[in-house]
C-alpha cells in the first residue's frame, strides 16, 4: 500500500515556517556551494511506505532500518564470522516457514511460564522426596550410584500415614495438569525454535543450551512418566534411572532458564491486566507489538480466538485432565472416572478388589509354596525365630486402616490386620533394632526385598498384615503375610514375606 500522506513527525506544508528567498545578488557563491538546496520529490517519486502492523513497527521497516544501520559486523557476538556464516547459509525450506497467529507474544507466553513457575518446583520437590522415600542410605533407592547427584540422607517419617499418598499423587497428579499449559508454552515460543542462526554470539550459545536443556528435559520427563503409569515400558532402559537423571538435566536448564528470563517476564506481565484480556472480544483482538524475541508475527493473520479463549482452552484441558486422573490417588467414586489409567485390569474379589502392581504369576509365587507349609523366620536376635501361621494368630492382632501408594502416583485405603512389626522384634529379641531386613519368597526381582528404619519398625501401625478388610490376603495381594507400613512406598510394602532379620544398633 503507497501513500503520500506525511508522517505524524513530519510537520505539514502549511505548518512550515515560510523562508524568506535570499537575493540572487548577495548570494555568496562559495557559501552556495557548500549548502545543501533541499528539492522536493515529485509526486511520482514519493517513496513507498509500508502500512504498519497494529500493534508496532512494520516487519520490513525493521529489517530495513537494521540493514541501514549495519556494519561490517554489526548484530554479531564474537566469533563473528561463524554467526555470520550461519547465517548466510539457512538450512534448505527454512525461510518457507511462517509463524502468523496474532496471539503469540511476550505477554501470553509469561502467563504460561508464570503458571509452570508456581508448578513445576512442586513437581520437583515432591519428585526428589519420592526418592528420598525409597531409603537411598540403605542402597535400595533406584538409582544407587548417583555420584555427586546424591541427595541429603534422612530417616523418611512414618506419619502422617497419608504422606506418601500425597507426595506422589501431587508429582504424578500436578505432571499430568501441567502437560496442555508445557504443549501452550512451546506453542508459544516456536518461532524462536526456529530462528536462524541459532546464536549470534558466545551468550546466545549458552541460553540456547539451557533452553535446550529445559525443552528436552521436560518433554523427556513427561513421556516416560506417562509411559510408567500406563505400564508401557517400550524405552528399553531403566524407567527409574532415567527418570532420575533426566530431572536434573531438566532441573539445571530450568533454574538458568527462569534467572535468565525472570526480569522479561515479570516486564511482559506488567504491559496488560488480565481484566482487560478476559474483556476483550476475536474481533477487537490484535497483535502484541513487535518484540526483540521474535515471538510477535510480522504479518499476523486475522485472529480466529481471543486470547481469553486461548486461556480458556489451556485451562480446560487441564482440568479436564485432573479429571481424568486425580480418581487414582483420590479413590472412592472418583476412580470411575479416572479413565486415562490403565483400565480392564482384575484385582480380585470382594475385599481383595483393590489395586495390584505385580501379580503372584509375575513373581513367580504358586499357592504350593505360600501355603501350610509356609514359615515365618524371625533373624537378629540370640537364635533364628520361626513361626507358623497358627503360632502368629496366637499373637496379639492390630487392625488399621491404611492407605498404600505406589510411584505411579495411584493409592487406596484398605483396613489391615496383622501383627505389629515391634512385637515381632520382640519376639526376636531385638526389642529396639535400628533396622529390619524384609525377605520374600519371590526368588528374583528388583524389590524381592526391602529395608525399613527403626522408626518404621517401630510405629504402632507397622504391620505384618494376613488379612485385608476382614478377609485373608489373596496372592496376587502378598498371601500368607505382606508388610504394611504408613506414608511407605508400596513397592516397599514387601509381599509373601518369608523372613525378617533385625538389625541392632
Amino acid at each position: 500500500m503507497t501513500s503520500s500522506i506525511p508522517s505524524a513527525d513530519e510537520p505539514s506544508p502549511a505548518s512550515r515556517p515560510v523562508q524568506p528567498e535570499p537575493d540572487d545578488a548577495t548570494v555568496d557563491p562559495v557559501a552556495a556551494a557548500d549548502v545543501p538546496v533541499p528539492v522536493g520529490p515529485s509526486s511520482d517519486q514519493l517513496p513507498e511506505v509500508e502500512t504498519p502492523v497494529p500493534g508496532g513497527t512494520s516487519h520490513g521497516a525493521v529489517a530495513e532500518a537494521d540493514s541501514s544501520l549495519a556494519g561490517p559486523g554489526a548484530g554479531y557476538g564474537f566469533p563473528a564470522a561463524l554467526w555470520r556464516a550461519l547465517d548466510d547459509h539457512p538450512p534448505p525450506g527454512l525461510s518457507r516457514i511462517r509463524w502468523r497467529s496474532p496471539l503469540r507474544g511476550p505477554w501470553l507466553t509469561s502467563v504460561f511460564g508464570a503458571t509452570l513457575l508456581v508448578v513445576l518446583p512442586i513437581v520437583i520437590v515432591t519428585g526428589l522426596l519420592s526418592y528420598m522415600a525409597y531409603g537411598p542410605k540403605y542402597g535400595q533407592a533406584i538409582p544407587f550410584d548417583v555420584g555427586w547427584l546424591k541427595l541429603p540422607s534422612f530417616d523418611w517419617p512414618s506419619s502422617p500415614s497419608w504422606l506418601y499418598r500425597l507426595s506422589q499423587g501431587l508429582h504424578v497428579g500436578l505432571g499430568l495438569v501441567m502437560i496442555p499449559v508445557v504443549l501452550a508454552k512451546l506453542w508459544s515460543v516456536i518461532p524462536r525454535l526456529f530462528a536462524w542462526p541459532p546464536s549470534r554470539s558466545l551468550a546466545q550459545v549458552l541460553e540456547r543450551v539451557t533452553l535446550l536443556m529445559v525443552v528436552g528435559g521436560i518433554l523427556f520427563e513427561i513421556v516416560t512418566g506417562v509411559l510408567n503409569i500406563q505400564y508401557d515400558y517400550i524405552f528399553g532402559f531403566s524407567f527409574y534411572t532415567a527418570h532420575y537423571f533426566g530431572a536434573w538435566v531438566f532441573i539445571a536448564g530450568f533454574v538458568c532458564h527462569v534467572c535468565l528470563k525472570l526480569p522479561t517476564m515479570v516486564r511482559s506481565l506488567r504491559s496488560r491486566s488480565l481484566r482487560s484480556v478476559f474483556g476483550t472480544s476475536v474481533a477487537d483482538t490484535v497483535p502484541e507489538p513487535l518484540d526483540p524475541g521474535g515471538l510477535v508475527a510480522p504479518d499476523p493473520d486475522p485472529p480466529t480466538l481471543s486470547r481469553r479463549g486461548v486461556l480458556a482452552v489451556v485451562g480446560g484441558g487441564s482440568l479436564l485432565v485432573g479429571v481424568l486422573t486425580a480418581g487414582q490417588t483420590l479413590g472412592g467414586f472418583t476412580r470411575s472416572a479416572a479413565l486415562l489409567l490403565p483400565r480392564g485390569r482384575s484385582y480380585g474379589k470382594g475385599p481383595n478388589d483393590f489395586q495390584i502392581n505385580r501379580t503372584a504369576v509375575a513373581a513367580g509365587i504358586d499357592a504350593s509354596v505360600a501355603g501350610e507349609q509356609w514359615r515365618l523366620h524371625l533373624l537378629g536376635g540370640p537364635e533364628q525365630v520361626t513361626l507358623d501361621r497358627a503360632a502368629l494368630d496366637a499373637m496379639p492382632h492390630h487392625t488399621v486402616e491404611l492407605p498404600i501408594a505406589c510411584v505411579e502416583g495411584w493409592s487406596t485405603t484398605q483396613t489391615w490386620s496383622g501383627v505389629r512389626l515391634s512385637d515381632l522384634a520382640a519376639a526376636a529379641g531385638t526389642p529396639h533394632p535400628a533396622s529390619a531386613v524384609v525377605s520374600s519368597l519371590e526368588r528374583f526381582g528388583a524389590f524381592n526385598r526391602a529395608i525399613l528404619q527403626s522408626n518404621q519398625i517401630l510405629n504402632p501401625d507397622s504391620l505384618l498384615a494376613f488379612q485385608v478388610n476382614g478377609a485373608d490376603l489373596s496372592l496376587d495381594h502378598g498371601y500368607p503375610a505382606r508388610i504394611i507400613v504408613p506414608a511407605l512406598p508400596g513397592v516397599h510394602c514387601t509381599k509373601w514375606v518369608s523372613a525378617i532379620e533385625f538389625r541392632g544398633t
